[in-house]
């Protein structure tokens, strides 16, 4: 069995995907999954999705994909409205992507690596199974009393998270990724002119302790600024 190579946020970005892919020479036998936010604000949502379809990836939902697909699902008279970026992506998008976008679970189980895969992170307090959806696609931090908050806070959740299983997820852009004992960030920006992030494990590794959790990580610069913070 190959390796597992675990993405982060894509936004449209095709071509740092292809970077990245080449940099960490992604072969038959390797399996690629991402934490979702696979459109928007990037170029290339559409070429981005067929990559990803092309090599048989993996990927949860993220917030973006919620949107949009809450937005196709409902009648006009109470769809979220959409911004011009998102009415972009929609006009972009075809049937085979629509039903891709629809197929994508809350989080994805690696056992053999003892890692589950969310888009922006979880409750501390409760099991995978009574967690809100809103919160797996929408989290980044928990106000003093632990209850997660959307809003970036002093106290992100992956400081409380206890495993197992390791987290891997995305949704919190920074410029480095964020790593916790037991959960780690790799949403470093691309879109916004950083760099594509992926944890790549060989078959049957463990993510490593924070102190040798780099060794994992590998990066790719973002061609260039698709859109400013």
């Amino acid at each position: 069995m190959g390796r597992t190579v675990v993405v982060g946020d894509l936004h449209g970005c095709r071509y740092e995907l292809e970077d990245l892919l080449s940099h960490v020479g992604f072969g038959a036998g390797d399996q690629l999954v991402s934490v979702g936010d696979l459109v928007v604000r990037g170029p290339d949502p559409a070429g981005t999705i067929d990559v990803l379809r092309k090599l048989q990836a993996r990927a949860v939902r993220g917030n973006h994909e919620d949107r949009l697909l809450r937005y196709r699902q409902m009648p006009p008279s109470i769809a979220p409205q959409l911004g011009s970026l998102q009415r972009d992506v929609v006009r972009a998008l075809r049937r085979k992507h629509w039903e891709f976008l629809a197929s994508l679970p809350l989080w994805i189980d690696l056992p053999e690596h003892g890692l589950r895969v969310v888009h922006a992170g979880v409750d501390p307090a409760l099991p995978i199974e009574r967690q809100s959806p809103r919160t797996l696609m929408y989290v980044r931090s928990l106000n003093v009393s632990g209850v997660p908050e959307e809003r970036r806070g002093s106290i992100l959740w992956g400081e409380r998270y206890v495993g197992p299983p390791h987290l891997v997820f995305g949704h919190n852009a920074l410029e480095r990724p964020q790593i916790h004992r037991d959960a780690t960030g790799i949403d470093t920006g691309c879109v916004y002119g950083g760099r594509l992030t992926a944890m790549v494990l060989r078959a049957g590794e463990h993510p490593p302790p924070p102190e040798d959790r780099m060794s994992v990580l590998v990066s790719v610069p973002a061609r260039r600024t698709y859109y400013p913070r």
